[in-house]
């Protein structure tokens, strides 16, 4: 029997008909996303369902999907999505990263331009039969200062294009390597430089703990007076508050958004204000990218319906059906690996060195490398999987390295990874057991034998003594059990670890309780997807 698919957003012809000619039995329901309730009473009839941004699969929807298997999202935002449901349902969520990226990019810039030259309103103005020259006075953008908050892949494009109109572009991104940003021809600063010396500000980061209200009321105070600002990226990002404040006071020349914290966006602080160019967040609406995100979603879905292959997934690793029975936990184990890294590591990272020794060095390595470099990118970007991650990595000048060896230890395989930084080496190991879970097996050199929990605490110290009695007595006294405490030391009054498992995140103030005892050199809550 062949697969059945819902299209219930708008979706082109085209990419309906792929479904079609690929032997995928196909419904084609372009308004259903709007009605929920019909769609929740037809859902358990289908395989996969594919969406835009209207259809909004919620826990209630994924719970009545019982035969569905797949969620391909046409673009690349996910938000409309319960990943988390989806996977405790065994569903597979896709996206389309790379579909939309010029598209938006190109909006920033357009927006970039409309707030320079106060289009919209002379727009306006003239359509009312008015002749008002002097009133619209703009400023050019050559010669101007751009800052790009975020410099990854729509942000890099945007420096392009900003370099070709003769702009001194200015980057702020963490994870953006001194090599790559020369390569980029820009210059790589730090926020406080950017906010100081920018003529222009662009957003161009994800919406995460890091990234939300980047342009606080406090950042927004120390912005070179005259400043105008662009966000096509994400709500949230900046205090539209604050912001319109700094525009009524004359602080702040101009903004241009496309996205707001609370969408759809029937009001807002920045609504009416002059020299404020608002959108309906059309950063992906050209008829080109909802093409291509479209054909790709259509591709996606049906190879995965019709073979088991998986690509562009942002909850499983994309590998082949065969693959998955045997590599499963290993590339579990590589995201674990590099999810402590990447949540340990602060600075830029240069290279990214990983080691598979024993039977893993015989596995698809490349999809265990993806796994890896996913994990460590997902601190600064949750949405990072394992297709998109390589090619991140990359356009950030990181050097991956690989090397395969024979077994050589006491467990029949390992991954090792390593990170390298201006600042130091960081690494950790890891292996799966027999029963198929994986440990956390060295980190520092120091070797240790850990269950890796959804929620964990890792301290580092002198090894000396009181350091069990104090973890212990801390969790105990704030309610936070302990399912699993792993010691290691290097030498005796050497530097230790300690990788407690708990049931619960670690409250901030049992951090700082911890830090304020003087014992120990770290303290660093961690996460894991298990």
């Amino acid at each position: 029997m062949a697969p059945k698919v819902l299209v219930s957003d708008k979706l082109s012809e085209t990419a309906v008909q792929i479904f079609r000619d690929r032997g995928i039995d196909v419904d084609f329901m372009p308004e259903l996303g709007k009605d929920k309730e019909k769609l929740l009473s037809i859902i358990d009839q289908y395989d996969g369902l594919a969406i835009r941004s209207a259809t909004k699969a919620t826990e209630k929807l994924i719970k009545a999907a019982t035969n569905l298997k797949v969620i391909g999202r046409a673009g690349i935002g996910t938000d409309n999505v319960d990943k988390d449901a989806a996977s405790k349902a065994g569903i597979i969520v896709m996206n389309t990263p790379f579909g939309n990226m010029i598209t938006t990019a190109e909006h920033a810039i357009a927006m970039m331009f409309a707030v320079a030259r106060q289009i919209p309103e002379a727009s306006t103005s003239t359509h009312a039969g008015k002749w008002e020259k002097s009133k619209f006075m703009g400023v050019e953008l050559t010669g101007k200062t751009l800052g790009v908050i975020g410099a990854g892949n729509i942000g890099g494009i945007v420096c392009d294009r900003a370099l070709g109109l003769k702009m001194k572009v200015l980057a702020y991104d963490p994870y953006l390597g001194e090599e790559k940003a020369e390569q980029m021809g820009v210059h790589k600063v730090e926020l406080a430089e950017l906010l100081a010396k920018a003529d222009f500000i662009t957003l161009h980061v994800p919406f995460t703990e890091q990234t939300a209200n980047i342009l606080s009321a406090e950042n927004i105070a120390k912005l070179k007076k005259g400043v105008r600002i662009v966000n096509c990226a994400r709500g949230g990002l900046v205090d539209e508050v604050a912001l319109a404040e700094a525009l009524k006071s004359g602080h702040v020349a101009g903004a241009a958004f496309d996205v707001f914290a609370v969408e759809p966006a029937t009001d807002s602080p920045l609504f009416n204000l002059p020299n404020v160019v608002v959108t309906p967040h059309l950063g992906a609406a050209t008829t080109e990218a909802q093409e291509n995100v479209a054909l790709q979603v259509a591709e996606q879905m049906s190879d995965y319906l019709l073979t088991g292959a998986v690509t562009n997934a942002l909850n499983m690793p994309s590998v082949t059906a065969e693959e998955a029975k045997i590599m499963g936990p290993w590339i579990k184990l590589s995201g674990h690996l590099g999810n402590f890294i990447g949540q340990m590591t602060d600075e830029p990272i240069k290279a990214i060195n990983i080691l598979f020794d024993g039977v893993v060095s015989d596995m698809n390595l490349k999809a265990l490398t993806a796994a890896t470099i996913a994990g460590i990118m997902k601190k600064a970007n949750p949405d990072t999987n394992m297709v998109s991650a390589p090619v991140i990595a990359k356009e950030r000048g990181i050097q991956i390295s690989t090397t395969k060896q024979d077994q050589s230890g006491s467990f029949e395989g390992y991954i090792k990874v390593t990170v390298v930084t201006d600042k130091r080496e960081r690494s950790i190991a890891g292996t799966v057991f027999s029963d198929g879970k994986p440990r956390f097996i060295q980190i520092k050199g120091i070797n240790i034998d850990a269950e890796i929990g959804a929620h964990m605490l890792y301290t580092t110290n002198e090894d000396v003594p009181g350091i069990i009695g104090t973890l212990g007595m801390t969790m105990g006294e704030n309610n936070v059990n302990i399912a699993n405490f792993t010691l290691g030391r290097s030498a005796a009054k050497g530097e230790a670890i300690a990788l407690l498992y708990v049931d619960d995140v670690v409250p901030a103030p049992i951090i700082k309780k911890l830090e304020s005892t003087g014992l120990f050199t770290q303290v660093k809550p961690l996460t894991f997807d298990v």
